[in-house]
């Protein structure tokens, strides 16, 4: 599971999952975000925006629905395939957050949604979003909140450690590993970002079943390529009884998902 767990530490995943992710991540979890941190971003009218790690560009989308100008960037080819697809009118590059290709502050507002935390230079990153951002402009992060303290996932990470070992656990747990009091703060303040305001915002994991949930949990990840139908049917027997709380009477699934913003002022 070592590749595994180095592949989630870094937000790796093929194309095939990256087109699951869109069709189940991005509705279930990932697009209602999308709003909030435009929103944050400082972005009316229009306004040169970038996205960074956009994978598949959810956020790329909603500022092009402002009047922005968006060009977004990712390591990942495979999220990039798709991005493409769907919003043809943005700019998508590929490219690594910590050695970003463009002038000093040739955007107006940068973005990065539940990326930060898969860089292999946090801090450095921070400070390339701040060095391309116009001054006058923001940089708008957010991050999801500790594991632990996020419903649905403090009860599915120690399944998964039984059902298909340690290493899936942390591949798991790696999108929450910045949501410890003050992190992101500190972060940024470490990169040289001042005037930092972050607040905690909360939406809503929805899936279809409990099924959806965990074929998502595992498909549209790093994991997608280590699960074996047996292990998934053991997941799903396990997760039936396990996970049952958060299944609705219509037999949906649906819980809190806590997220932190991060805006600094250029």
């Amino acid at each position: 599971m070592g590749k595994e767990v180095e592949d989630a530490a870094r937000g790796q995943i093929t194309a095939e999952a990256a087109r699951v992710y869109e069709a189940c991540f991005v509705p279930a979890l990932f697009g209602q975000f999308a709003p909030w941190l435009v929103e944050a971003a400082g972005l009316r009218g229009g306004g040169r925006m970038l996205d960074v790690a956009t994978g598949t560009g959810v956020v790329a989308r909603e500022a092009l629905r402002h009047g922005a100008s968006v060009t977004a960037v990712d390591i990942n080819e495979g999220m990039l395939t798709v991005a493409r697809e769907r919003a043809p009118k943005a700019t998508f590059l590929q490219a690594a957050a910590e050695a970003l290709p463009f002038d000093d502050g040739a955007f107006d507002a940068v973005t990065c949604q539940f990326a930060l935390m898969f860089f292999e230079d946090r801090v450095g990153a921070l400070r390339e979003m701040a060095r391309v951002c116009h001054p006058g402009g923001r940089v708008a992060v957010s991050i999801f909140a500790g594991w632990e303290a996020s419903p649905g996932y403090r009860d599915l990470v120690p399944l998964l450690a039984e059902i298909m070992g340690p290493g899936a656990a942390e591949a798991l747990k790696a999108p929450f590993c910045l949501g410890g009091e003050g992190v992101l703060g500190a972060l940024m303040g470490e990169a040289g970002l001042g005037d930092v305001q972050v607040s905690r915002r909360t939406g809503q994991v929805r899936h279809a079943s409990l099924e959806t949930w965990l074929d998502t949990e595992i498909g549209g990840w790093t994991l997608a390529g280590t699960a074996t139908p047996e292990s998934m049917r053991a997941l799903k027997d396990a997760a039936a009884e396990r996970l049952s709380q958060y299944r609705n009477s219509d037999g949906t699934v649906s819980f809190e998902a806590p997220a932190l913003f991060a805006v600094a002022r250029i």
